[in-house]
């Protein structure tokens, strides 16, 4: 296929990681549709809504079910061709039961026989700079499709946009904060002091309200930031909001200011003034950075142990020390 197809239909497969990653994976539609005149998208249960307010993403399926019922559903819809991001034993094989000719996937796995087209990781050999939508783009560029374009899109619904309106009382004049990282909380040992002055320190620079965000499961870890701040203009967030919902918050929001998750991404992708925090010596900021028209990134300073990682780092000394004055001065870099 040498030019696009008025008929043609491509399968973007990416059901894995956080939300952040199938976001990011988005960019990846966006070249396909240089090629196929429909893109679809197949991912989790937990990223449906958000693929379904991605404007590049023409269709989003539910990866659910059997792997023969999977492909069986697949093959129904006579794709043309499909470019998995997120690869593992199942992505690989529903695309071949499905029969559709042209498969795309990660070179270097014992299933990888099963992709007709096999892309090497960068990272997998050394890269930590390029960013990881342009490490996904290789997929895509393996079939020769590309684009220019690196931002992701995100679109809330006008009932998202009701929801907003809501929780911020029809106001502007506040600032998201997300102290929550999913992988380092379920341990049960994130220190609140250092996100809660942080909070205060935002407060008083920018003379407006902080709303502290977080998942459903995030609640009483943003309720005790709020509770040792008492002030009532810093308030937890956390579960009243869809992915949709914090979309349209944060596209309101004077700035989201966040640990790197997907909820940063999302912000980045409405447009909202955007400071990721990479507070660990593990991070790579070059390869998760968001990607908006207006974002700063904060870099990693506390001295960690040697080989401290999110998952065994064993007191978050980063969290407990973090650099307010860099992070605040990003923020007024931005807004400023």
């Amino acid at each position: 296929m040498s030019r696009r197809d008025t008929t043609s239909r491509a399968l973007l497969y990416c059901a894995g990681g956080g939300i952040g990653d199938s976001l990011v994976a988005s960019i990846v539609a966006r070249a396909l549709h240089q090629r196929f005149a429909t893109v679809d998208g197949l991912t989790l249960a937990s990223h449906a809504e958000l693929l379904e307010r991605v404007p590049d993403v023409d269709g989003v399926l539910v990866d659910q079910g059997s792997e023969r019922e999977m492909a069986e559903l697949l093959a129904q819809r006579r794709y043309d061709a499909c470019v998995v991001t997120w690869a593992t034993p199942r992505t690989a094989r529903v695309p071949e039961l499905a029969a559709i000719p042209v498969r795309v996937g990660q070179a270097r796995r014992l299933y990888s026989f099963r992709f007709t087209d096999r892309v090497v990781v960068r990272s997998e050999e050394g890269d930590v700079t390029s960013h990881w939508s342009d490490i996904l783009l290789d997929y895509a560029r393996a079939i020769h499709c590309d684009t220019r374009d690196r931002r992701y899109r995100f679109v809330p619904t006008a009932a998202d946009e009701r929801a907003a309106d809501a929780l911020s009382d029809g106001s502007g004049d506040f600032i998201i904060l997300n102290p929550c990282n999913a992988v380092a909380s379920r341990r049960g040992i994130w220190p609140l002091d250092g996100w809660a002055a942080l909070a205060s320190a935002l407060r008083e620079r920018f003379d407006c309200r902080v709303l502290v965000s977080g998942a459903p499961t995030d609640r009483q870890m943003t309720e005790g930031i709020a509770s040792i701040v008492s002030d009532r203009a810093i308030v937890s967030i956390a579960g009243r909001t869809s992915v949709g919902g914090f979309g349209a918050l944060a596209r309101r929001a004077r700035a989201f200011v966040g640990i790197t998750t997907g909820s940063m991404h999302v912000a980045a992708a409405v447009g909202a003034p955007t400071v990721g925090i990479f507070p660990f010596q593990t991070d790579f900021p070059e390869r998760w950075s968001p990607l908006g028209p207006r974002t700063a990134v904060v870099r990693a300073s506390y001295p960690c142990h040697s080989g401290d990682t999110k998952e065994t780092c064993p007191d978050y000394a980063c969290i407990a020390h973090l650099d307010r004055a860099r992070i605040v001065a990003a923020a007024a870099s931005l807004l400023e």
